[in-house]
């Protein structure tokens, strides 16, 4: 259960973050969010594909980390083992929170940094400070605001980006039908990918309005993650011949 507080460097001057990984704290999952505002990092690393939110059925994007519902190939004891780590997860117990204000007579909805006080990650006795001993941002802290606000940015853009997609019918259900041996398959439903035939044959008024709204660039880093399919697989089959090994 979630006890989300607006974060202050009064009430929290001893907070601390654990940032090492591990299926404690909730790290050992096959799929995270991923935004278009990170895609170009995504996608050296990882699959992107869409999944419906079956409360909203708009299409989100998330990064493939395994092939199970619980399991994610890139951790590795308490270590992450990829050179970018999706901002869902770097950004740990923290979230951003909207707080009223009034601004010339107008009340504007301001962002601000809240965090998670029941997670696992948040520590008094361990961890990286989050604000420093006189009471300014940790560098950990700015670090962290800074994704926050990447994503904030990439949940927008993602609405805009699977609207354009949805208009131009460029979005398709595709199943990964994965053989890692005779014995050993895995079926990997609920995805959905863009079509490489109907993206080549898009009319020139399409190609203009998703590249003048920078999507048509993100539709190609989509594309291109799909090769990450088979860099998974490897890691599944390494994964399997360690544990034939230490048994």
């Amino acid at each position: 259960m979630a006890r989300h507080a607006l974060l202050n460097n009064v009430a929290h001057k001893n907070l601390k973050v654990i940032t090492r990984f591990g299926a404690q704290f909730g790290d050992n999952i096959g799929t995270v969010l991923a935004f278009p505002t990170e895609f170009g990092d995504i996608q050296r690393e990882y699959p992107i594909f869409f999944r419906k939110d079956p409360q909203t059925n708009e299409y989100m994007a998330v990064a493939l980390l395994g092939l199970q519902k619980d399991e994610n190939l890139f951790l590795e004891g308490d270590r992450w083992d990829a050179s970018y780590i999706p901002g869902i997860v770097a950004k740990g117990p923290f979230l951003i929170g909207f707080q009223e204000r009034s601004e010339g007579g107008e009340m504007k909805r301001e962002p601000m940094i809240h965090v998670d006080l029941d997670s696992p990650r948040v520590s008094e006795t361990e961890g990286e400070p989050v604000f420093l001993e006189m009471g300014g941002n940790s560098r950990y802290l700015e670090q962290v605001a800074t994704i926050l606000g990447g994503i904030n940015d990439g949940i927008a853009a993602m609405k805009d980006m699977a609207a354009l997609l949805t208009k131009y019918d460029l979005i398709e259900p595709v199943n990964l039908e994965i053989k890692l041996d005779a014995q050993e398959r895995y079926d990997v439903v609920g995805l959905h990918t863009i079509s490489d035939e109907k993206l080549r044959n898009l009319g020139p008024e399409a190609v203009f309005e998703l590249h003048r709204s920078g999507f048509l660039g993100a539709a190609h880093l989509v594309m291109s993650s799909l090769n990450n399919v088979r860099r998974l697989i490897d890691r599944k089959r390494r994964r399997k011949a360690q544990a034939a090994s230490a048994s």
